[in-house]
């Protein structure tokens, strides 16, 4: 019956499944095969290429496959490399739409040779590649320089984060020869600020050899305003002065923001923003550590649009200033992370209170509040969503068997899950019931999440076999799982579970004390999906076990086995 089905009606229903399902349906026939691949396409699943004379076969078969987005790794000017870059130029070049050189060194010529060979791109990060920037030459011919505007006149995202030699030279030669930028990244770049009103008035004689300066970007923002749209200035000081002077440049209407570490920001600052570009639908403010409360009033009363929001690690936020994200009806995404003030109560009323819906929240991220409590999340849990997609509760650690039987039974759509070092969660929260003391007779309830895909229960010092084959078989689906520290796991516990999980694909069991090789055994058996274990410091475990299960599944990419077998760690040390 699905042979028969037309190729763009299957491309179109493997679409809907997630990758890991996208590259086993491919297996099922040449058509589904076909579909699947187009479906990849479209989806533009990265593709990492470890630069290696192994990796040429790999490429001329991405190339035949018709592969868009690929990221290179380990590049620099060795002739290996140089062998890679004319294969992917060859095979790749000519369709290829996002390319990923971040990290590596490769030579001004190589990548020049690389670009004119790409004239599809859409997207180029070259974070880290400070080789190119270190001598100030790059594109300095004009004849070069035209060549490479030619190849990338569609751009329209550009990273160049993490570049210590970036100067205002170097940085305005790359950028004009990509006209039709729409996003870019400075993060954690060396930004010069020459504070005082000149900044309105920026001569061509202002810009910088060596240094990568404010007045320079801010000349650049003046003539992409039409066109540029997202911005990421994480770690680079800016001052709120700067971030004035930015949010006020005519006709810039910025979508996204990021100002991740911008730890000198003010919230007369952010209110100023909030006001000058009120299109905002993402805001990235983690790490602002003088921002508090006033901060996140001004983004609720100002983006009225806002879809994703980032408050990581702001210290000095309470639940005050949480009373107020329920005025933020479309928001999709939060990152309260690490602000330990919030207790919760305020957030669980507001989610609720302001719209007529609650927001639409597929993401919501708790880590490491130490100050919630269960009321404040037992409140908060029914409010939310109930297409909440991605949870994380890691290291609240006052939170309770209570806490995790409420989201088993609101949260049921859930595809990652994130309870690692809540430390009072066990069995019995696991397993659906009430406490022994309580419900000694009750029977077992298996927690049910068929759509989990992630799940960390890492530290959770009462995990036993028992709650260990509940979730194998309440969660089947799962391709990431964390059991780091779970010191009660046995080896018996997991020749029951591993049969449950044949898709799982990273696996983290450091530190689990009692388990064996058997345990690696069962794994391999039935875990034939593996890509990455972690078995580093499980002193039941042997160097020569570990290297036997490379040898069962060679697919493995990585394994972490340091300390295995009972090494002293004094002898590192």
């Amino acid at each position: 019956m699905a042979e028969s089905l037309p190729l763009e009606m299957v491309t179109y229903i493997l679409s809907f499944l997630p990758l890991s399902d996208q590259k086993e349906a491919s297996l099922v026939s040449r058509a589904w095969y076909c579909a699947a691949q187009i479906a990849l396409r479209e989806a533009s699943v990265q593709y990492n290429i470890p630069v290696s004379s192994a990796s040429l076969p790999a490429i001329k078969s991405l190339g035949l496959r018709g592969i868009t987005c690929i990221s290179l790794t380990n590049l620099d000017g060795s002739p290996a490399s140089l062998q890679v870059l004319r294969s992917v130029t060859h095979h790749l070049g000519p369709h290829l739409q996002s390319l990923c050189l971040g990290g590596g060194s490769p030579t001004e010529a190589s990548f020049v040779a690389l670009i004119l060979g790409c004239p599809a791109l859409r997207i180029l990060d070259l974070s880290g590649c400070n080789s190119l920037f270190t001598s100030g030459m790059l594109l300095a011919q004009p004849e070069t320089a035209q060549q490479v505007q030619q190849a990338l006149s569609g751009l329209r995202e550009l990273s160049l984060a993490s570049l210590r030699d970036l100067a205002d030279l170097s940085f305005n030669r790359l950028s004009s020869c990509a006209p039709c930028l729409e996003r870019l990244s400075l993060a954690y770049c060396h930004l010069t600020f020459q504070l005082g009103p000149a900044w309105g008035t920026i001569g061509p004689q202002d810009s910088s050899p060596s240094q990568l300066s404010f007045r320079n970007l801010l000349r650049f923002l003046k003539e992409r305003a039409g066109r540029l749209h997202a911005l990421d200035l994480s770690g680079t000081g800016l001052p709120p002065e700067a971030l004035r002077a930015l949010g006020q440049v005519a006709g810039l209407q910025l979508q996204e923001l990021s100002l991740h570490s911008c730890r000198d920001l003010s919230t007369e600052a952010v209110a100023a923003l909030c006001h000058q570009q009120p299109g905002l639908t993402s805001l990235d403010l983690s790490g602002c550590s003088e921002l508090a409360d006033g901060a996140v009033l001004a983004v609720s009363r100002g983006l009225r649009h806002l879809r994703r929001l980032s408050l990581r690690k702001l210290q000095r936020l309470t639940d005050a200033g949480c009373s107020a994200l329920g005025g933020l009806c479309e928001l999709q995404s939060l990152d309260l992370a690490e602000c330990c003030l919030v207790r919760g109560r305020e957030l669980a009323q507001s989610l609720g209170s302001v719209c007529a819906a609650p927001p639409p929240l597929a993401s919501l991220s708790l880590a490491y509040c130490s100050s919630l409590k269960d009321a404040s999340v037992l409140s908060l849990i029914p409010g939310l969503d109930p297409r909440l997609r991605v949870l994380d509760l890691s290291s609240c650690v006052a939170l309770t068997n209570q806490t995790l039987q409420a989201i088993c039974t609101y949260l049921t759509r859930l595809s990652v899950l994130r309870l690692a070092w809540c430390k009072e969660l066990g069995d019995w929260g696991l397993l659906g019931l009430g406490e022994p003391i309580q419900a000694p007779s009750q029977e077992p309830q298996v927690l049910q999440f068929p759509q989990l895909r992630q799940l960390s229960l890492s530290l959770l010092p009462a995990l036993t076999d028992k709650a260990l084959v509940a979730v194998a078989k309440g969660c089947p689906s799962l391709e990431r799982l964390a059991l780091s520290h779970c010191s009660l796991l046995s080896d018996q516990g997991w020749a029951q579970a591993a049969s449950s999980w044949p898709r799982l694909q990273h696996l983290n069991l450091s530190s689990c004390s009692q388990l064996t090789e058997q345990t690696l055994d069962s794994v391999g058996q039935a875990c034939r999906q593996l890509r990455m274990v972690d078995v580093a410091m499980c002193p039941g475990i042997s160097i020569a076990s570990v290297r036997r299960f490379q040898a069962q599944l060679p697919e493995v990419i990585c394994i972490q086995s340091r300390f295995v077998g009972g090494a002293d760690l004094t002898l590192t040390l």
